[in-house]
């Protein structure tokens, strides 16, 4: 047993997070706001999680940050920010409204807009037999994502009464697969599969895909995609300093290596032990890390009941990712880029194609059959120094061929290294089908790999999305934000939704759970923030000051340059 005695000092803290992705930091935030006294422990050397930003030979690069929907006034994004107290220091740039996500399928090309209306209009227009058909279905998509909604809100005994009358479509539709769904709407095979596109998104094929987290997903971004000024690392740096100023800490490379438990029958939570055997006590304990890692690993088999074992040996974790940063000295718009994410898939059955993805040898040669693309210099053009252009580029894949290295120290074996230039070079080849030329006009790429997002995400099997979101593994089917072991609670991508504002909602949901509250009683309107939002196809409305600092940044590179 890896139990504590009972007698531990007085506590440290009143709430400890273990974690600082965005779940972790939002959950931080609302308890410091609460006044609660929290600390933050983050195992890597900088907080974020996947949205941290990191350099690679002078260029910034995010890993996990590659969009955010609903930031729009009244949005539920830019709700939770400004409720968080860090809009004021946030600027966001809308992506191309006229193509956010471009849907590259075989040879077919879409463009989808940042309007709901003329999303539909496109549609129809492309697809004029499917016209009413195309309607009906987006306006399902629309209902089912507003009744999801309306569920953590949902209390006393009138509105649980009223449940099944507010969310008909839900309870029609919820048990039930995207590809079960879209069939009994849409015909034509090209539209099912631009309609589908955005399943990357979440990680499952069609056939796999829970109807209504596909809809929570393309409601998302109806009204458009959005990269903030400075990288993912921007919106960490803006919720550090809130949590710094409600009275928070946040310690870095600080590994937690087990959560200490008291008590034999009732256990409870009394805080955590350091890597460096370092002890924190804390009167709640919340872990950011998924399921698997927090039970397993910080718990211990020996502290959890039958039925919770049984549940861990059966969950299973999302898809892991190869991903590509690569910076060029190449003019990107020329080549055909703007600020919108590319999707490219070849027109073939998705669930055929997602089989291919996740069987295949990884040692074979030739291109990925599918990628994920996207120019973070188009999406945050003040970070364009005139010159170079960064890209990050995605593909998914199964953990099994990198198994074999899971157990290697930081210095990475020959084998590794080899394995690792031949994949980064495969990522190359696909990459140019995207972006004919850009081979000869890298000057510098690295590779992301799932043994990458073990080491600093500390993700199981370096999953991208926390467990596989099928339907047996969310909703009321999910891991729980408390825990069945007293003071432990969890939130993150496994526990509410994933995503960058899914991940923050579930940290509000577990902080208003030790509140004893509901999410709309912690996140309270806050009429003196707001986000400052701009064009990143349109530099005519920046301030002065985001103009000055483009003209200084291409300024240092031509100077550059002409020495």
């Amino acid at each position: 047993m890896r139990n504590v005695p009972s007698q531990q000092p007085k506590n440290d803290y009143d709430v400890t997070v273990i974690g600082s992705g965005m779940g972790g930091l939002c959950a931080a935030i609302i308890l410091s706001q609460a006044g609660k006294k929290v600390l933050v422990l983050e195992q890597h050397d900088v907080p974020g999680g996947w949205c941290h930003s990191f350099y690679l030979n002078g260029f910034r690069f995010t890993p996990g940050l590659h969009y955010v929907g609903l930031l729009q006034e009244g949005g539920s994004t830019s709700q939770l920010y400004e409720a968080l107290g860090i809009a004021n220091d946030l600027t966001f740039f809308k992506m191309n409204p006229k193509g956010y996500e471009h849907a590259y399928i075989g040879e077919e090309r879409f463009d989808i807009p940042a309007d709901y209306n003329e999303f539909v209009s496109k549609l129809s227009e492309r697809f004029p037999h499917e016209k009413k058909n195309i309607e009906a279905y987006l306006a399902t998509v629309k209902k089912v994502s507003a009744e999801l909604q309306l569920m953590p809100n949902i209390s006393g005994f009138w509105e649980h009464l009223t449940i099944p009358f507010r969310t008909k479509n839900l309870g029609k539709y919820g048990l039930f697969s995207l590809e079960a769904v879209i069939n009994r709407f849409i015909k034509d095979p090209l539209l099912k599969k631009i309609l589908n596109i955005q399943y990357g998104d979440h990680g499952l094929p069609p056939s796999k895909a829970s109807f209504p987290l596909h809809c929570a997903v393309m409601d998302h971004y109806f009204h458009g995609g959005y990269y903030p000024y400075g990288g993912g690392g921007a919106l960490v740096k803006a919720m550090t300093n809130a949590l710094k100023r409600n009275g928070g800490e946040i310690k870095t490379s600080k590994k937690v290596s087990r959560i200490l438990i008291e008590g034999k029958r009732k256990k409870r939570a009394v805080g955590v032990e350091l890597e460096n055997g370092e002890k924190i006590y804390s009167e709640k304990i919340i872990s950011n890390a998924d399921p698997g890692i927090t039970y397993n690993r910080l718990v211990g088999e020996d502290n959890l009941s039958v039925s919770l074992k049984k549940k861990l040996a059966k969950t299973k974790y999302s898809c892991t990712s190869l991903m590509l940063f690569v910076t060029v000295d190449m003019d990107l718009r020329q080549a055909g880029m703007d600020s919108g994410n590319i999707w490219m898939m070849p027109n073939e059955n998705f669930d055929t194609v997602h089989q291919r993805m996740m069987s295949s040898d990884l040692n074979e040669d030739g291109d990925f059959p599918c990628m994920f693309v996207s120019c973070t210099t188009l999406k945050d053009p003040a970070s364009f120094d005139g010159k170079h252009h960064t890209i990050e580029a995605i593909t998914y894949i199964n953990y099994g061929s990198f198994k074999k290295f899971e157990d290697e120290e930081e210095s990475r074996s020959p084998q590794y290294l080899a394995f690792k230039e031949k994949l980064m070079q495969r990522m190359v080849n696909t990459l140019e089908n995207v972006i004919p030329g850009i081979s000869g006009h890298i000057i510098h790429k690295d590779l992301g790999t799932p043994i990458t997002n073990k080491f600093y995400v500390n993700a199981t099997n370096g999953c991208v999305y926390g467990t596989e979101k099928k339907l047996s593994q969310i909703g009321p089917f999910a891991y729980k934000a408390k825990s069945e072991i007293a003071n432990l609670y969890l939130c993150g991508a496994s526990i509410t939704s994933h995503g960058v504002a899914g991940a923050g909602y579930s940290g509000v949901q577990t902080a208003a759970t030790i509140l004893g509250k509901l999410q709309k009683d912690v996140l309270k309107p806050n009429p003196s923030q707001k986000i400052a939002i701009y064009e990143a196809e349109d530099s005519s409305k920046y301030p002065k000051w985001m103009l000055d600092k483009m003209e200084v940044k291409q300024k240092r590179t031509q100077s550059r340059s002409e020495k």
